[in-house]
């Protein structure tokens, strides 16, 4: 418990006065590491008044050298080289792991059965078997949790969420998505580095990319019913990191899946490391009985829209929306209408919201994704993989 605060880890009454502080114990130093880190140091004077204040108690990596260097520049007070020893520290109240997918679940639930919110990269864990099992730690501990699916959290994607919550589009007959990069193409020279080896990855484009559009699809959408699908690897064997020699690629490069949605729609899913021009390509489109919505991350402040039976003879189709307006989600906390905002600050939202749900127990669904969400969506990404090996259309399984 922090004695500055009288909050402990399993909540209790927001300070009065001033917001309180909940001590942060990070596990990776490097790309979710600093992403996330970035965004507790700006949520508290951007978010403002913060529901909390972070502090960055301790960073947890395997290499000293580079984890102290990284203690250092991102403000930590402190290191560890074994996240257990680090999970021992009582000033910790909420653990943020953006380790790689094999070190997910047994450092979230041990963390979880030390009363501590837990807050984990995605995907939840590499099969659902494993999420299933994080789930249930964190709901017998009773402690908050949240999967970081931060694109719920951009304002052009809430709002696409509000439409359609308000009944705007309609019934909504399809739902499709794409989520393209092109990193581990031939040119690249990547050798077979942790998200290529199944062991750690668990799978590869399905978890990586496909995870985010899947749960996209389940936010906007629905629950999804059944899938069938494909999956391809098309570089079979790659140089190992150490130079020692090669190694076997046992995860796909890229899936196509078609998937059926409880609610009556249908769609499609497609995710590729080897979409060659396309850097960070998600793209989603709905169609409902009464408009359409369009998007794509890497114009993340747009919103193409179209509405059926509303607009002028001559100038019908879609149209822009620049989601930059104090009155869009969250945007009041930036910048004038117009200036518009990037990926990272997904993450300080999605901080926001946690720390909120936190300080003031409030429930982290439905707009924040927790760790049911994180099964679910690993329950999919299971049913593309024994489809796509099967041949045949799977039933989604829970």
């Amino acid at each position: 418990m922090s004695e500055s605060t009288g909050f402990t880890a399993k909540g209790g009454p927001r300070a009065e006065g001033e917001a309180p502080e909940v001590g942060v114990g990070m596990l990776g130093y490097e790309f979710m590491g600093r992403a996330h880190t970035n965004g507790y140091k700006k949520m508290p004077y951007m978010m403002y008044p913060p529901p909390a204040i972070p502090r960055l108690i301790a960073i947890c990596g395997r290499n000293e050298e580079a984890v102290a260097g990284a203690a250092r520049r991102y403000g930590y007070e402190g290191y560890f080289t074994d996240w257990r020893k680090m999970l021992e520290d009582d000033r910790i109240q909420l653990f943020d792991n953006g380790g790689p997918n094999n070190a997910h679940a047994e450092p979230c639930i041990t963390a979880a059965k030390a009363g501590k919110h837990v807050f984990c990269e995605k995907p939840l864990a590499r099969t659902a078997e494993e999420a299933k099992q994080m789930l249930d730690a964190v709901t017998q501990a009773g402690v908050k949790h949240m999967v970081a699916f931060n694109y719920r959290f951009v304002p052009a994607l809430r709002l696409a969420r509000n439409l359609i919550e308000g009944g705007a589009l309609g019934q909504i007959y399809h739902f499709r998505a794409m989520y393209l990069q092109e990193w581990i193409m031939p040119h690249y020279n990547e050798s077979k580095i942790w998200r290529l080896d199944k062991k750690v990855a668990g799978s590869g484009a399905i978890g990586d990319l496909g995870a985010h559009i899947i749960d996209l699809g389940r936010f906007l959408v629905g629950e999804m019913k059944s899938v069938s699908a494909m999956t391809r690897t098309f570089i079979e064997e790659r140089p190992l990191p150490d130079g020692s020699g090669t190694g076997k690629v046992d995860v796909d490069d890229a899936f196509v899946a078609a998937v059926e949605f409880e609610n009556g729609a249908i769609g499609t899913l497609e995710a590729s490391r080897f979409a060659g021009g396309r850097k960070n390509y998600e793209v989603l489109e709905i169609n409902g009985e009464k408009g359409s919505i369009h998007f794509n991350l890497e114009r993340l402040n747009e919103l193409q829209v179209f509405w059926v039976g509303e607009q002028p003879k001559g100038t019908q189709g879609f149209h822009d929306v620049l989601v930059t307006e104090g009155h869009h989600p969250w945007l009041d906390h930036w910048w004038p209408h117009g200036h518009i905002i990037g990926w990272e600050h997904t993450f300080v939202h999605e901080i926001a919201h946690l720390l909120d749900c936190i300080v003031n127990d409030k429930d982290v669904a439905p707009y924040g994704a927790t760790f049911e969400d994180g099964y679910r969506a690993a329950a999919v990404c299971d049913a593309i993989v024994e489809s796509a090996a099967a041949k045949r259309q799977v039933d989604i399984k829970y």
